[in-house]
C-alpha cells in the first residue's frame, strides 16, 4: 500500500479507463506515489505492477473508501467516464470524506457543473479541451494553442515577417494587438525569456500570451 507517512503527497486515481490509466501511468513516471482504483478487475490486472498499488473497488461505497484510507491522500481524481451516476457519487463520497484536492473528469458541461456542486475542486473535460485546442490550430496559424483561463491563451507561432531585425520595444506588439511576447526560440535553438531589448527575426517561434480572440490576431499576422 501507498507508505502512510507520504498519502499527502500521493494521488488516489478512480477509473483507470483511458484517461485515469494514462494519468495514473504519467504520474508514477514523475515518481508520485499512485493508488489506482478500479471496479473492474481486467482494468485492476492492467495496472497491477505498475502503479505503486492498485485496487479492486466500488468507488461509490463509502465503507470502501474508507477502509483504503482515501480520507489521508492530499489528492484525488476521479476518471470515471460513461457512468455519471458512479462518477458524480464518488465525487461526492471523496468530498465527505475531506479529500483537500478533487479533480474529476467531466463528459459534458452539465455533467461538470454537477461535479463542481457535489464537490470537485477542479472539472475537466478531456475531449472537449482537445477538440477545441485543435480546431484553433486546424483554422488558424497557431503553432500550439493552450487557453489557461477562460478566454486567456498562450499560443506558439511563427514571428511575422514585418517584424525582422526589429526589437521587441519598437514594435509595440503589446499595444497594437494587446498581446504580450513571453518567449522566443531562434531556429535549432531553446525558448528564452523576451525583453524589450530582445531583437527578432522572420524565422523565430514566438510564445504570446494575452485574450484568446487578440492572440489568434496576432497569430494570423504570420
Amino acid at each position: 500500500m501507498v507508505d502512510r507517512k507520504n498519502r499527502g503527497d500521493a494521488v488516489v486515481v478512480i477509473g483507470l479507463g483511458r484517461f485515469g490509466g494514462a494519468l495514473a501511468a504519467e504520474l508514477v513516471g514523475r515518481d508520485i506515489e499512485v493508488l489506482g482504483i478500479d471496479s473492474d478487475a481486467k482494468n485492476v490486472q492492467e495496472f497491477s505492477g505498475r502503479l505503486t498499488h492498485v485496487v479492486c473497488a466500488d468507488s461509490t461505497d463509502p465503507d470502501a473508501l474508507t477502509q483504503l484510507g482515501i480520507a489521508e491522500f492530499g489528492r484525488a481524481v476521479v476518471g470515471i467516464g460513461t457512468d455519471l451516476e458512479a462518477s458524480i457519487l464518488t465525487t461526492s463520497i471523496l468530498a465527505d470524506l475531506g479529500v483537500p484536492d478533487i479533480w474529476a473528469k467531466s463528459i459534458s458541461l452539465q455533467h461538470g457543473r454537477i461535479l463542481e456542486r457535489v464537490g470537485a475542486h477542479h472539472v475537466v473535460q478531456p475531449e472537449h479541451d482537445m477538440g477545441e485546442r485543435v480546431a484553433h490550430l486546424v483554422t488558424g496559424r497557431m503553432l500550439d494553442y493552450v487557453e489557461i483561463d477562460e478566454n486567456y491563451a498562450v499560443v506558439k507561432t511563427k514571428a511575422p515577417r514585418w517584424a525582422d531585425g526589429r526589437t521587441l520595444g519598437e514594435l509595440g506588439i503589446r499595444k497594437k494587438y494587446g498581446v504580450t511576447v513571453i518567449g522566443i526560440k531562434k531556429p535549432g535553438g531553446r525558448f528564452t525569456y523576451a525583453t524589450s531589448g530582445t531583437v527578432i527575426s522572420g524565422d523565430d517561434t514566438l510564445l504570446v500570451a494575452g485574450e484568446t480572440d487578440q492572440a489568434e490576431r496576432f497569430a494570423e499576422e504570420t
